[in-house]
């Protein structure tokens, strides 16, 4: 990967870190930390599902499994936040790579695998419902302690430049997978795995690498999101809004390419939050609106913004 490859992203962080200079309104900063969590989640999902072409249903595992982790170290066992925060990424990550030897190694592909992590979700979400250590269905609830060494500030806007940093960071991940031997093996097994086999690749290896990193920056955006809000509970950490949600983004953003998650996640939290002061704030309303929009993405082509983009400009 050369400098130049770090320019864009250099570029967006630079910009995007100047917001709360000029918005200091708290709305509008808890609007842009939960799109960057958003983005986060399905930079995540970008890495399995964009390059590697295995599309997953239940991403919510490694979003909730970080954030239960992270969470539960430090309410149940006194574990120091940051400790905790890299602990709950690992946890997702090993997650991951567990749920990806018992589907890859058993040969599932397309919509079985996709409905394979659906159900490994909906299974955590179940079992997070019914355990004391997660608090059941009362959830879990982390004191607040406004200090930096608790990973808790009194602005925003720090939150915010940390979840930018972390979006800047799986954006290099992703960039210096494009130019990886790695994900060329990812792109090779996505578009042909037969022939990518027989030319060599270990293709089981390639996707086991590929979703334990897609796990880890999944799960490192459930465990800013624990840090945050600092309260879950089944149903936000393992709900079917984050799986839709990760998945969405890059569809509509442009799958497979490194700025498509992040440019996903801005359309469809404005278009969650643009929904809900219309119609006020009905449960579930957001996640209508993103199903009429997949339905609508995945049958008239072209399928993401940059598409629609490129087509514009061709018939001018």
């Amino acid at each position: 990967m050369s400098t130049r490859d770090l320019v864009p992203i250099l570029v967006f962080a630079a910009v995007a870190a100047l917001l709360p200079v000029f918005v200091t309104a708290n709305t509008w900063l808890n609007f842009a930390v939960f799109t960057l969590i958003i983005c986060l989640a399905a930079q995540g999902w970008n890495i399995l599902g964009g390059y590697g072409g295995q599309y997953s249903f239940g991403h919510a595992a490694f979003f909730g499994t970080a954030a239960y982790a992270t969470a539960i170290l430090q309410v149940r066992y006194g574990v120091n936040p940051y400790l905790g925060f890299g602990f709950g990424i690992a946890a997702a990550a090993v997650v991951g790579w567990i749920i990806g030897a018992l589907s890859f190694r058993s040969g599932l592909r397309g919509s079985y695998f996709a409905l394979v992590t659906l159900a490994f979700a909906e299974v955590f979400r179940v079992l997070a419902n019914a355990s004391e250590m997660t608090g059941g269905a009362a959830g879990i609830l982390i004191r607040l302690d406004v200090r930096p060494e608790n990973f808790q500030f009194a602005s925003r806007a720090t939150f915010y430049w940390i979840a930018l940093a972390l979006v800047v960071a799986a954006l290099v991940v992703t960039r210096a997978l494009e130019r990886s031997r790695l994900g060329a093996q990812l792109v090779a097994v996505r578009e042909n795995e037969s022939a990518a086999r027989a030319l060599g690749v270990d293709a089981l290896q390639v996707k086991l690498s590929a979703i334990a990193l897609s796990a880890a920056i999944t799960g490192a955006a459930g465990a800013l999101y624990a840090q945050y809000f600092l309260y879950l509970d089944a149903n936000i950490a393992y709900g079917t809004w984050i799986s839709v949600e990760a998945l969405l983004a890059p569809i509509i953003g442009g799958a497979g390419t490194v700025f498509g998650p992040v440019l996903g996640g801005i359309i469809l939290h404005g278009l969650s939050e643009f929904t809900k002061s219309l119609v006020g704030r009905i449960p579930g309303v957001d996640l209508v609106i993103f199903g009429i929009l997949l339905i609508v993405v995945v049958r008239f082509p072209p399928r993401e913004i940059p598409g629609l983009i490129r087509m514009w400009r061709g018939r001018r």
